[in-house]
């Protein structure tokens, strides 16, 4: 159960030091309380306290980490069953599903497109990330050198799945090193596979075909020492999948407990063989509220749909979404191409960029770190004013790619002009463009 401000300050230090960000420990327990500090911002908790309140503020929905590297995939760790109460966390893993018993060419080609789709979308790239790799064969050798081909010319998560304990052994022994997910470990075989995850150290996932069956084996594991576990309810009608997965979210978070307390792995892949169907099945789950999401193959038309829906729905909502500060060329632009410059907020950056390059006018697009705000919200707000820009232009590094010393600045903000021109010197000229990105064409065709 959750413990209140007050609980929590109770085993705190009380030293009052302000290390922490705050200046006192009954401030910091009130942040921890409302999930708006981490425990380990404290340097003075004692062992005891902190394992006390490590336990008791563990998230409702254990967080679990697939794969290693960048790739790592990350799931679980909710605590809300509507985006809007706050946010969600860790957005649901994509995987491809490659079998042992499919011909050689085909596993070639669902690699290449596991490797292929990828899309950049507003300064981030969307891509799948994992890949199930099924003992259908029976043959442990053969299944073994398939994991080893996907590690070998991918870098997923991998999902390995196989009711033998001596198939997944072998696949482990090549594979253990990315942290695989082990598929699956049910009545007849819980207590292999709960060997196999203590030993290689992976997580495990439990299945069964109700929820009853599934509380007993979770609590099984548990006790068998793994603490890494995803729930596969056995459902594969898409009414039942998300009956349980609204019932598992619910029973973690509003009823505390623990032995449903875990991230899900859903299978649209063996709900339905229309490829169509099977991708709004997956959108379902990507709302409604799976860990990770198995599909019998990718397709561009298909995938990209729901990286786009589940990056809109796991992505903040309270904060906005923002470019990277930096040199943007858009064309091919050249020493003498003219230099505008815009705050990072994405729709911003994204329409600016985009009337630039419908003006067939190479140029250089500078962004400015402004916490993601436009441009007048960033100027009324002190972020995007004239000593600032000019810093950063100084900093940028523009002056080594252009020959001229010309900058071109919204035309909202042209009252920052004279400060900018103040930051920047006599040798800088300051350009005032149009007040609206739709006629920044002309503008430019005009030349500066």
């Amino acid at each position: 159960m959750a413990l209140t401000g007050i609980q929590i300050f109770k085993l705190l230090p009380k030293t009052n030091c302000g290390e922490c960000g705050v200046p006192t420990c009954l401030a910091f327990a009130m942040n921890l309380a409302a999930g708006k500090a981490e425990l380990a911002s404290c340097p003075y908790i004692s062992a005891e306290s902190k394992a006390q309140l490590s336990e008791a503020s563990a998230p409702p929905i254990r967080p679990i980490a697939v794969g290693t590297g960048d790739n790592v995939v990350k799931i679980g760790g909710e605590t809300v069953l509507f985006r809007h109460e706050k946010t969600f966390v860790n957005k649901p893993g994509l995987a491809i599903m490659i079998s042992d018993a499919i011909p050689a060419d085909e596993v070639a080609e669902r690699i290449k497109r596991f490797n292929l789709l990828k899309y950049d979308w507003i300064g981030l790239v969307l891509r799948p990330e994992m890949i199930a790799v099924k003992n259908d064969s029976g043959d442990a050798n053969k299944f073994a050198a398939l994991v080893k081909k996907v590690m070998d010319e991918t870098d997923a998560a991998l999902i390995l799945m196989s009711g033998s304990a001596e198939a997944l052994k072998a696949a482990l022994q090549v594979s253990a090193q990315r942290v695989p997910l082990i598929y699956a470990a049910m009545d007849e075989n819980a207590d292999a596979m709960i060997a196999l995850a203590m030993e290689y150290k992976c997580p495990l996932t439990a299945k069964a075909d109700n929820m009853d069956s599934l509380t007993a084996l979770t609590d099984k594991i548990s006790a068998g020492g793994v603490k890494d576990i995803v729930l596969d309810s056995g459902a594969r009608t898409v009414r039942r999948v998300f009956e349980d997965q609204v019932f598992i979210r619910r029973a973690a978070l509003f009823q505390k407990n623990r032995s449903l307390g875990f991230p899900t792995i859903a299978f649209p892949c063996e709900m339905t063989k229309d490829p169509m169907k099977e991708t709004m099945i997956a959108s379902v789950l990507v709302a409604k509220y799976a860990g990770i999401i198995v599909l019998s193959d990718f397709q561009g038309e298909s995938l990209f749909p729901l990286l786009v829906a589940r990056l809109n729905i796991y992505t903040d909502p309270q904060r906005p979404m923002m470019m990277k500060e930096g040199i943007y060329p858009v064309g091919n632009p050249t020493e003498d191409s003219p230099v505008m410059i815009t705050t990072n907020f994405a729709l911003t950056y994204f329409i600016v960029s985009g009337e630039i390059e419908g003006s067939r006018v190479p140029s250089w697009l500078l962004v400015m770190d402004t916490e993601g705000l436009s441009v007048l919200t960033a100027w009324a707000a002190g972020k995007f004013v004239g000593d600032a820009i000019g810093q950063f232009i100084k900093k940028s590094g523009i002056a080594e790619k252009v020959k001229h010393r010309k900058i071109v600045i919204p035309g909202f903000v042209a009252a920052v002009s004279g400060d900018l021109e103040e930051e920047l010197g006599s040798t800088w000229e300051v350009k005032i463009g149009p007040r609206e990105a739709a006629h920044l064409a002309p503008f430019l065709k005009q030349g500066l």
